[in-house]
């Protein structure tokens, strides 16, 4: 399950995994960025804020993550992930390979520099 907030005027997209994500948390978040970008023509960036990534609930939910990442890497600018987890810190030398957005790792409590960090790239 994830949470997720849109900041209109920034232009950012935060979003909270708080358990094991499912499809329906992607069909969300696709009908409010999309409508974004439809507005705006793109996302600042999308911070990623986390202690742990607690995966997906199904396969299903999996595939959805992936179509979400390969239908908005073109229109999201940066993507920061906010977290403490050994995982999340290596994610962005991994994503850097599949993604055209740029991305960067910060510790779960610097939201702001991970917010400054986004803006400052536009």
């Amino acid at each position: 399950m994830i949470s997720f907030v849109l900041l209109r005027e920034e232009g950012i997209v935060i979003i909270e995994p708080s358990a094991a994500l499912e499809e329906a948390d992607f069909d969300r978040l696709t009908r409010e960025v999309d409508a974004y970008i439809t507005e705006k023509g793109h996302v600042k960036g999308l911070i990623i804020h986390t202690k742990a990534f607690p995966g997906w609930k199904s396969f299903e939910a999996f595939t959805h993550h992936m179509q979400f990442v390969k239908d908005h890497h073109r229109k999201i600018k940066r993507v920061a992930v906010a977290a403490d987890s050994k995982l999340m810190s290596i994610a962005p030398a991994i994503a850097s390979h599949f993604v055209s957005a740029e991305i960067r790792h910060f510790n779960y409590t610097d939201m702001e520099a991970a917010k400054k960090w986004i803006l400052d790239g536009e």
